[in-house]
């Protein structure tokens, strides 16, 4: 029966494969060739542009280039700015029998356009070099983008290039300002764009720490068993942003959903970080209010769930008021309650916080399970 029924054989299969890899392969080699491709139009072009011949006389036609790079090489010129060589020392020539030469005080009539060729020793125009019609009755005369002008006598004829509101010079100077114009407005957008975000960001980040505060001050946790997304009660850090995201519309706008997913705010690392903030403001305000005045230092033994040795630390001094203060200024994780481990903790307190150990008055260790009085 065999011989009526010609077999599959296995090795078709491979063939498919290696006519899909091959496919594959190609597909990445010809990505990758576009890629070189692209990268190598951009490094020629940079090299265009660096290229570019300043003196008007060696420039080639605006034409000449590619349309696809036109406007670049125009932007280029025009942020570059006119030839403008004002050290140059001009030569003089025989204008109908007075010797006469380029005085680069014409520059600051037209600084904006006027330019002047060593190698011609004439003017140009920027703008009509640029934006200049080339055919039909539109493009006027070739003195200003060719062959250039320099009858150093009648200074006239630059005023007369420019001519009317809506002469072939008028009409160039405004097709540079739109393209300049251009890219200021991509710049002022992104430059908008960038603002909202920060604004945005400020108006998440406040509302964040406005919850770590109010938590603080009240004493209460901040995470919750399950902080979910579907969570009946996520904590009280999320559920109080949430409350003030319904009660507030510009934290609404920003908050949750509506915020990247990278940058949310709400982590329980975020909240460390606000909250370790939090503590270093509190202990800076302490220390202002304190100034340089005496105080007592109040040291009490502590341990947490994970039994390690705490030192709760408290000072006592007396404000510009008279009055006598006491203010809880952190807990210190000591190795243990010895006097020499509880003397270096305090000594490294003291100079975190700039506080000068001969204006310590008092001390009071209660609860502290060592002599430390003696030490």
């Amino acid at each position: 029966m065999e011989k009526y029924y010609r077999k599959v054989s296995n090795l078709e299969e491979p063939s498919t494969l290696l006519s899909s890899k091959k496919k594959s392969k190609l597909d990445n080699q010809n990505s990758k060739r576009t890629e070189l491709d692209e990268n190598s139009q951009s490094t020629e072009l940079d090299k265009l542009l660096e290229n570019l011949p300043s003196d008007p006389a060696r420039r080639k036609r605006i034409l000449d280039y590619d349309p696809n790079i036109r406007d670049q090489v125009r932007r280029h010129y025009l942020l570059k700015g006119p030839c403008q060589p004002r050290s140059h020392k001009f030569p003089q020539r025989d204008i109908y029998g007075t010797k006469r030469r380029f005085n680069s005080s014409w520059f600051d009539d037209h600084v904006e356009w006027l330019e002047y060729s060593i190698e011609k020793d004439a003017l140009f125009c920027l703008c009509c070099y640029l934006f200049k019609p080339e055919h039909g009755d539109q493009g006027g005369s070739d003195t200003f983008t060719a062959t250039g002008y320099n009858n150093w006598k009648n200074k006239q004829g630059v005023k007369d290039h420019v001519g009317t509101v809506g002469s072939v010079h008028n009409r160039a100077l405004l097709h540079c300002q739109a393209l300049m114009n251009q890219k200021q407005h991509l710049e002022s957008l992104i430059s908008r764009q960038v603002e909202v975000s920060k604004e945005n960001y400020y108006t998440l980040l406040n509302a964040s720490i406005d919850c770590v505060r109010f938590l603080l001050r009240q004493g209460l946790a901040f995470r919750g068993h399950d902080e979910s997304e579907f969570s009946k009660n996520k904590g009280n850090f999320l559920e109080l942003l949430e409350f003030l995201a319904e009660h507030n519309d510009s934290v609404k706008a920003v908050a949750f959903e509506n915020a990247p997913r990278n940058l949310q705010l709400k982590s329980p690392s975020i909240q460390k970080d606000i909250i370790n903030a939090s503590a270093v403001e509190t202990v800076n305000a302490i220390m202002c209010q304190m100034g340089d005045a005496p105080f007592s230092i109040l040291v009490d033994e502590a341990r947490d769930h994970s039994i390690k040795e705490q030192m709760a630390v408290v000072l006592r001094f007396v404000d510009a008021k008279g009055e006598v203060i006491e203010r809880f200024v952190g807990i210190e994780h000591v190795q243990s309650t010895d006097a020499h481990s509880l003397k270096l903790a305090i000594d490294e307190l003291l100079s975190r916080n700039g506080l000068s150990i001969s204006n310590l008055r008092g001390q009071g260790y209660d609860g502290a399970s060592t002599n430390f009085e003696r030490k």
